[in-house]
């Protein structure tokens, strides 16, 4: 039986840098387990902030001192350094949004202030560009910094100079820089380095002091569980929450109503990713009924393919026309978003 992406990166961990590393130790459950699911203060591998959590790590090194947990305020004597989530992705053919759906694992130890690591082990596929360029700039908004990395000697590297906090932090910002030229390198070849260009591209409309990205999610995404929405829709929100931080950020689901979201916050109130996309600092979750002039024409067109595959066919123009006229009403003004 061949082995999980989980447990091929667990034991490549133990096999790089063992159980403990100078008077670092490390938590991590080899085996198939629940434990990992427990908030880090309680044993397990689960980070959270101001009442939120947003994954379950696969390891992380800690040392012997006192720590609050940024959840719930819960004081330990176990003070964690780095937290990493780790993936064989590149080696199972995720070279799309696969990638960002594991972002928000370790965002939590990132808000709490701690290094978060996300680990893509090299493969055939390579790691999306622009994932550098979330972990950079969610480093410039959030307590702790965020490095995407795709070899483990990163880590160890860190491990060697935690105890010298300049020369920690210099390796930590060298690596920063070193993210943010991919990012870059990127930005200009796909963008010509235009956020202009890249809105276009991205389903994404910039207003001074808000943007707006429109996407064709439904009810039924979230409540269907073979159709994972919720992960996808969390590392689309986290890239563009990031690439645009400082300004407000509406996230436009056209095929739902308010309905539809009272009725998600009410029945889904419990799901890990509907509470992150809800409880987002500067995210608001918006649906047709928060576009103020639009016509009931175009709303009714919407609702009559709200469960309707948009692959191709006819609901996908239906929606293509709507979002058309949409797009072109909120970009010139005649249309306009709820605040």
């Amino acid at each position: 039986m061949s082995l999980s992406s989980d447990a091929i990166v667990k034991q490549e961990i133990i096999d790089s840098l063992g159980t403990s590393y100078r008077n670092v130790q490390l938590r991590i459950f080899r085996q198939s387990s629940n434990q990992d699911q427990l908030p880090f203060s309680k044993g397990g591998l689960t980070f959270g902030y101001a009442h939120i959590y947003y994954g379950s790590c696969d390891a992380a090194w800690f040392i012997d001192a006192k720590w609050t947990d940024g959840y719930d305020g819960t004081a330990i004597n176990e003070k964690p350094l780095i937290a990493l989530e780790g993936t064989d992705a590149l080696n199972r053919g995720s070279s799309g949004n696969a990638q960002t759906q594991r972002f928000h694992h370790v965002l939590g130890a990132v808000k709490d202030g701690i290094i978060g690591v996300y680990y893509l082990r090299k493969g055939s596929a390579k790691i999306r560009s622009d994932l550098f360029g979330m972990a950079y700039f969610a480093s410039k908004v959030e307590k702790g910094k965020y490095l995407i990395i795709d070899d483990l000697v990163v880590v160890k590297n860190i491990l060697n100079v935690y105890d010298s906090p300049a020369k920690c932090l210099k390796y930590i910002n060298d690596y920063m820089e070193y993210m943010y030229s991919i990012f870059q390198e990127y930005f200009q070849r796909m963008y010509e380095g235009s956020w202009q260009n890249f809105a276009d591209a991205r389903s994404t409309i910039i207003k001074k002091d808000y943007v707006i990205k429109y996407a064709a999610r439904s009810r039924r995404n979230f409540t269907d569980g073979s159709q994972r929405a919720g992960h996808i829709a969390v590392g689309e929100m986290y890239l563009t929450r990031y690439y645009f931080y400082g300004k407000k950020f509406y996230y436009l689901f056209l095929r739902m109503s308010d309905e539809d979201l009272e009725y998600l916050d009410e029945h889904k109130s419990d799901d890990k990713e509907w509470r992150i996309l809800r409880h987002e600092p500067d995210v608001e979750i918006k649906t047709v009924d928060d576009i103020i002039g639009l016509t009931p024409s175009i709303k009714d067109a919407l609702m009559t393919i709200k469960n309707e595959p948009i692959i191709g066919g006819p609901a996908r123009s239906i929606y293509n026309k709507c979002v058309d006229k949409i797009m072109d009403g909120l970009k010139s003004g005649t249309l306009q978003i709820k605040h």
